[in-house]
């Protein structure tokens, strides 16, 4: 049994989440205590109760201690990764229901999945554009290619949008079971130069409001990015919803890498404050000149630590949620993580 304390370093749900993925894959039990210990409400949201019975569905594991708000978990797996069909929804989680991201279900299941024997089809249930969590576009533009270009593949389809509150959204996820051979034939990613702007596209997306509020996202952030590169094209698009809500995400394409970048709509908040938010993350970015965008440095980190060959890439920031992540995945003992501060530099052993 691995112990691990939830209040290291960041103290947040990327623990419970990477240590349900390495132990599925490896199939070391684990004990989790202090769960989610550094967040203003402590224990096991739904999202995360989502993920414990998802992953406890997967490989058959005996769990204790899977409940809302829950401190503490043990977690045995008895079988390898079953692929087959699924159904996950946040919304089971809490009474009363939840919008909590399905897009961090997806990141948990996804590696288990890709290791099965057979192919799996899953619906999730849940949020799709939230708060401190990947909004799914990300995950289709940015976070999947990525993973296909090291060897995973996995497609999504976007049924319905999920907005805070009220949530609801639902999405198809098909993944590709490779079996115990993916992990032999994992590629690397040496990801030091990320070369020239090729151009700026992305999406202002709105549900159940008028349309100017998407236009208004896209004319504000076309200004604002003209200065950076003349190539920008922001479509609009309406999504089915059972709740109204709004955002803008852009896609930075490099000759070496690609970026992405996320702003949500609220109550008081401008459909020209929204764009300036999404916009001045990828100035930011930008400026850098690094290769890999802060959220994407954590979210690959775990695949990455699954290939047999040595990774490289330079990071936007080393963020106490990428620390953390390494502290996690150095106690199932799969891989020797470095991460150099002075260069902004990860390097997977």
């Amino acid at each position: 049994m691995i112990y691990l304390d939830g209040s290291t370093g960041e103290g947040g749900g990327q623990i419970l989440r990477s240590s349900l993925t390495l132990s599925a894959l490896t199939g070391k039990p684990f004990c989790l205590y202090n769960i989610r210990a550094n967040r203003p409400k402590s224990g096991l949201a739904a999202q995360h109760l989502t993920s414990v019975n998802a992953i406890a569905q997967i490989c058959n594991a005996q769990v204790k201690g899977a409940d809302l708000n829950s401190l503490s978990l043990e977690f045995n797996p008895q079988n390898p990764p079953q692929g087959g069909k699924y159904l996950f929804d946040v919304a089971q989680a809490r009474q009363g229901g939840s919008a909590g991201a399905i897009t961090l279900v997806l990141q948990t299941i996804l590696l288990p999945l890709a290791c099965a024997d057979q192919d799996s089809e899953i619906t999730l249930k849940g949020g799709t554009h939230v708060a401190f969590a990947p909004c799914i576009n990300y995950i289709e533009y940015i976070y999947l290619p990525l993973m296909q270009k090291i060897g995973i593949e996995a497609k999504i389809e976007l049924k319905t949008a999920g907005w805070y509150p009220k949530g609801g959204g639902e999405i198809l996820l098909k993944i590709k079971g490779q079996g115990k051979d993916l992990l032999q034939n994992l590629k690397s990613l040496q990801l030091t130069e990320r070369g020239s702007l090729k151009q700026i596209k992305g999406f202002a997306i709105a549900s159940k409001l008028p349309d100017h509020v998407p236009q208004r996202m896209t004319l504000t952030a076309t200004k604002l990015i003209k200065g950076y590169h003349p190539l920008v094209n922001i479509k609009t698009q309406g999504l089915e919803s059972i709740g109204e809500g709004a955002g803008l995400f852009l896609i930075a394409e490099y000759q070496n890498t690609i970026a992405g970048f996320t702003a949500l709509g609220k109550r008081g908040l401008s459909s020209e404050k929204v764009a300036e938010i999404a916009v001045k993350d990828f100035i930011k970015f930008h400026q850098t000149k690094m290769t890999i965008d802060q959220h994407l440095a954590d979210q690959i980190l775990l695949p990455l630590t699954l290939s047999k060959k040595e990774s490289t890439y330079q990071v936007e920031k080393i963020t106490q949620h990428l620390i953390t992540n390494t502290w996690v995945i150095e106690q199932f003992e799969i891989a020797q993580i470095e991460l150099n501060t002075d260069k902004n530099l990860v390097k997977i052993i």
